[in-house]
């Protein structure tokens, strides 16, 4: 028996094909920040591990970063030390949760790993939460798996920031293929590294971190953290403001 075969049906393959690989070559629109992160003012303070009654600041031009959490990595243990300070916020003030890691010959295993994530993540009532890490080149891979994994674990609402050192951001850049909203370069207490104002990666040209002990001239940034090494009130805010034409 001879059978009849439509000569177009060998068309069929390419048609399905096709729109599959124009879908895959077509660009991937990048993902777009949380709605929070674009609401933050242009001016973020710092509120450390000390009492600060901030109910003057002025919502829709500051907001405030403070010390929520500090994680000490000792061992293969994480040792939690929460705010025990009093913090006084005028209604509506933007927050970002800091969370400060120190380490003492730490094993960077993938246990404490999760232990970190795992006290970060509790914090995720928080619209907003930054990473204050000094990692040394030896905790960078342990550093890159836990924000990974802080991106996997927090709602996608949430913003991920980091502080950064300057030098993460001009040379020695690692910084780019991290799921984060922004890093931070640190323009204070920098000693060799003060001299740095150009960076080379991209995440760190939108912010920056500045001292109202130390003033410079920053880069032109949509927004400027503030740290102040007392406690704040109207007078130096408004100083801080006024020194970097804020």
């Amino acid at each position: 028996m001879r059978l009849l075969v439509n000569k177009k049906l060998w068309l069929l393959p390419l048609i399905v094909l096709l729109p599959i690989t124009m879908f895959a070559l077509r660009p991937r629109p990048k993902p777009q920040q949380p709605k929070y992160w674009s609401d933050l003012p242009p001016v973020i303070i710092w509120a450390w591990e000390r009492p600060e009654k901030l109910d003057f600041i002025d919502t829709n031009r500051v907001g405030v970063a403070f010390l929520a959490k500090t994680l000490r990595l000792q061992g293969d243990r994480v040792f939690a030390r929460p705010r025990y300070q009093p913090l006084e916020l005028a209604p509506g003030t933007k927050l970002m949760a800091v969370i400060r890691i120190e380490t003492d010959r730490p094993t960077l295993s993938s246990t404490q790993l999760e232990k970190t994530a795992a006290e970060i993540t509790k914090l995720s009532a928080i619209s907003a939460v930054q990473i204050d890490f000094d990692a040394t080149v030896s905790e960078r891979e342990f550093y890159k798996g836990l924000l990974n994994e802080l991106r996997r674990r927090l709602p996608p609402s949430t913003s991920l920031s980091i502080t950064a050192l300057a030098s993460w951001c001009a040379g020695d850049n690692w910084l780019d293929d991290l799921p984060i909203d922004e890093a931070v370069p640190m323009l204070f207490r920098m000693g060799v590294d003060r001299g740095l104002r150009r960076f080379d990666s991209a995440i760190c040209r939108n912010s920056a971190g500045v001292a109202i002990d130390e003033p410079l001239t920053p880069p032109a940034v949509d927004r400027l953290y503030i740290f102040n090494p007392n406690s704040w009130s109207q007078d130096s805010l408004n100083t801080a403001l006024e020194s970097y034409h804020k």
